[in-house]
């Protein structure tokens, strides 16, 4: 029977409607600070809980209904005498409605400038076990956390009618809402400690807000949403605005990110195109049109239904080639007001606008991780955000690569970086020429890297995300008119593809970096 409802909020949103239905309804309503203060203005009737208590509010609000008189109230069973017994020697009330949002902690540490003193100050302590308490005893209590959720309760005639299946949703609902703000607690306090480059976490707790629903995941039976952690790193996906096209989709979602992530390894003009997740064809230039231009000429076909991620802004030119194309989406800093006339003839092509992408090298470094579902876990590891330092390339065949090759190389090593392992990468002239992608073999990505080679590989490089186990690889590209080679090396046979190199006059490098991607 709901006689007694507590109200707590910090957003106060749609509670003054509220207030007065359960007036109407004859529950009498207890409250605290600036939420009692807000009903009194408005003529509601309402007992402040230090009436209840006869403890005053105090330490700056930091307890206010910690406190038997309230806990007891809402923890009490029912059904159990000897509870209910207690709670009359001891002048308890029950409570049976429970209505308590959080201070506003995820608003307070977006703040540009917002120091710890201030996100402290936000940590709610009182409304977190209030909601706890009454969430464990959903039976008795209705708990409701959500002000989004009022109007659920309102439309009941009877809100004693209220059936166990509406307490227990409100339950679960109430305890996903704590460990969320816990979590968010967690993560933010962690990233005030001195970054440890080894050690990973006890435990984990992650905090993701749904962005939206999704019509379906990778497959049309597979039910997805997109969610979003709170203060994304700047160049995230999340930031980016839409301006023209139909919704994204989960699988739309996956392969932007592959492409951004390639994107970032970029400070020239750059176009990245991805399909599936793997980069299908990757261009720089002096421009972005050339750029584009050459990304579009590794592979013309893949590209079809693809994604492309640029790090210009979008003007005129380019915009009329790339909509000679069918793809999915767009990505880049900005398009001119000409390049949207352009695009946006194609009704279903999704343009997104991410003004980081102009600049990442400035970009803040985060440490982050990267989480694979396994079954029955969770499999963490840093990301491999490790970048190439051209210092630290050691050559080991007599011939050291020209200028020419030496930035093809590093070209290549980049895009190998974010292709599917096993992964082999050719390219010349600051372009792709093809790529093999997740083989089980390593000479199988060579070889395929070489066949889907729409130009002549003469005079091309070639990039291995790992160590060649045999000289095959090196064999197969001499074949092709590969004259230079990058790979992390740390085979036991790592001699023979040097030889091998030296004999045929190749040039190769070890970076001593493997950049599997599975």
């Amino acid at each position: 029977m709901l006689r007694r409802a507590l109200i707590s909020v910090s957003d106060k949103s749609g509670i003054i409607d509220l207030a007065h239905y359960l007036i109407n309804k004859d529950i009498q309503i207890i409250s605290t600070g600036g939420t009692a203060r807000l009903l009194m203005e408005q003529n509601i009737p309402v007992t402040p809980v230090d009436h209840l208590t006869g403890f005053p509010e105090c330490l700056d609000g930091r307890v206010k209904t910690l406190h038997p008189q309230i806990h007891g109230g809402i923890l009490a069973r029912r059904d159990d005498n000897q509870h209910q017994q207690q709670a009359q020697e001891l002048g308890i009330q029950m409570i049976d409605l429970v209505i308590v949002n959080l201070y506003p902690f995820e608003a307070t540490i977006q703040k540009p400038q917002v120091d710890l003193a201030e996100a402290i100050e936000n940590i709610d302590i009182g409304g977190v076990a209030l909601i706890r308490a009454a969430a464990k005893n959903y039976k008795d209590v209705l708990i409701v956390t959500d002000p989004r959720d009022y109007a659920l309760l309102m439309e009941a005639e009877d809100p004693n009618q209220l059936d166990m299946e509406f307490r227990l949703k409100l339950a679960a609902k109430a305890f996903q809402v704590t460990a969320y703000y816990d979590s968010l607690i967690g993560s933010y306090l962690s990233q005030q400690l001195q970054p440890t480059e080894t050690l990973l976490p006890e435990c984990i707790t992650l905090a993701f807000r749904k962005v939206q629903n999704l019509r379906y995941g990778e497959n049309p039976h597979q039910p997805a949403g997109y969610y979003a952690e709170v203060n994304p790193p700047a160049g995230s996906l999340v930031h980016a605005k839409q301006l023209h096209g139909k919704g994204l989709s989960f699988n739309n979602i996956n392969d932007a990110h592959g492409a951004l992530e390639l994107l970032k390894e970029f400070t020239e003009p750059t176009a990245v195109a991805v399909k599936h997740t793997n980069p299908c064809g990757v261009g720089t230039g002096e421009t972005l049109f050339e750029a584009f231009q050459r990304a579009y000429e590794a592979d013309p076909i893949s590209i079809f239904g693809g994604i492309v991620a640029l790090n210009r802004d979008v003007d005129e030119e380019t915009a009329q080639k790339l909509k000679e194309i069918f793809l999915e989406i767009i990505i880049a800093p900005h398009f001119s007001d000409a390049a949207l006339k352009v695009l946006k003839k194609k009704k279903n092509l999704r343009l997104l606008e991410l003004p980081d992408l102009a600049h990442l090298q400035d970009l803040p470094q985060v440490k982050t991780y990267d989480y694979k579902r396994v079954s029955g876990g969770l499999l963490v590891q840093s990301t491999d955000e490790v970048l190439l330092n051209s210092d630290q390339l050691q050559v080991v065949t007599h011939r050291k690569p020209t200028e020419t090759e030496m930035a093809d190389l590093i070209f290549a090593w980049k895009v190998v970086k974010h292709t599917k392992s096993n992964a082999i990468v050719v390219a010349k002239n600051g372009k792709t020429l093809g790529l093999g992608v997740g083989q089980t073999s390593r000479i199988w990505a060579v070889e395929n890297a070489i066949e889907r080679s729409r130009e002549s590989t003469l005079g091309a490089v070639l990039a291995s995300d790992a160590f060649f186990p045999f000289a095959d690889s090196v064999e197969a590209a001499h074949k092709a008119g590969i004259t230079a080679v990058i790979q992390p090396g740390g085979s036991k046979r790592d001699q023979d593809s040097i030889d091998f190199c030296n004999e045929q006059g190749m040039a190769m490098l070890f970076t001593g970096i493997r950049h599997f991607k599975h």
